[in-house]
């Protein structure tokens, strides 16, 4: 396999540690250190080269989640995965934030079965060579994984049109402090989750209710905290519609909506700079 048939896989080998890590910047290191790890390898003993890196990416993101772990229990307020936007339905796999936040609660291995099997589609044979675990372990963490993270999948995915409608909706009415048009908008248990890492302001716990969340935003249109014509661009960030803006003192944010029956359930806001580099290199390609 040459550079060139590498980097066609490159993509998929990248979803997988991003989806296992929750950072695309980890991701890419996890990659890039598997294609040295495949550089040296003994080629004749390898008959199928996608199945080998699949696996070189599990082991190796098992090895950086499990150190992730630690780091997050020092982390300052909310951790969120980083946003990735990705509007392309080919690269669609059914995994939202809130399914990625639901994984957090999972264990290493939990968390690689049911992505390998049921997201990526590997068989359970070779998600046993993948984890160094028999097929019969894989089959019961992957179901584990199931029951755990059941109640986070969406019951009634939300049409692109009808999400983007919401999320512009929402951008103006936030942006305005219009509590009635907001109070419309938001479930009753609506939540804000902010994520600065400790390096920008945001809220170190999550925001609940919907008189809160609507008060929360009411407040911060009032003080000027946020500015009406800060929008970048509407768009999806791991399944779920929303937008980039830039925030005043030309601060990037992403904004992305959980939405159940039409209403806003959830509101993932990532301020933290170190997160927003993807976004940030999709901005700049566009001009």
């Amino acid at each position: 396999m040459d550079a060139a048939a590498f980097d066609a896989l490159r993509p998929r080998l990248t979803r997988i540690a991003y989806r296992m890590l929750g950072s695309w910047a980890e991701a890419e290191d996890v990659v890039q250190d598997a294609w040295l790890r495949w550089e040296t390898a003994d080629r004749s003993e390898v008959r199928d080269p996608a199945a080998f890196l699949s696996r070189t990416v599990s082991r190796l993101s098992l090895d950086v989640l499990k150190s992730a772990r630690v780091k997050r229990e020092s982390y300052v307020g909310e951790w969120l995965p980083e946003p990735i936007v990705d509007e392309s339905a080919d690269e669609e796999d059914g995994i939202t934030g809130t399914l990625m936040l639901a994984m957090e609660r999972l264990s290493p291995l939990e968390r690689a079965a049911f992505l390998l099997h049921d997201v990526f589609g590997v068989e359970f044979d070779e998600v046993a060579r993948s984890i160094d675990r028999e097929p019969a372990a894989c089959r019961q963490l992957a179901a584990r994984a199931r029951a755990h993270i059941r109640a986070a999948r969406p019951r009634f995915p939300i049409s692109p049109e009808r999400g983007r409608e919401i999320a512009e909706a929402f951008f103006l009415a936030s942006r305005n402090g219009d509590a009635s048009a907001l109070k419309s908008l938001l479930a009753a248990d609506a939540m804000v989750v902010s994520d600065g890492g400790g390096q920008v302001m945001a809220f170190l716990k999550a925001i609940r209710g919907l008189e809160k969340v609507a008060r929360m935003f009411v407040n911060a249109a009032r003080k000027g905290l946020v500015t009406p014509s800060s929008a970048v661009r509407y768009t999806r960030m791991d399944g779920l519609p929303g937008f980039v803006s830039e925030e005043p003192g030309g601060m990037l944010q992403t904004t992305a909506l959980e939405i159940e029956n039409g209403l806003i359930t959830r509101i993932y806001i990532v301020r933290n700079p170190d997160k927003l580099g993807q976004v940030r290199r999709l901005l700049a390609e566009e001009g």
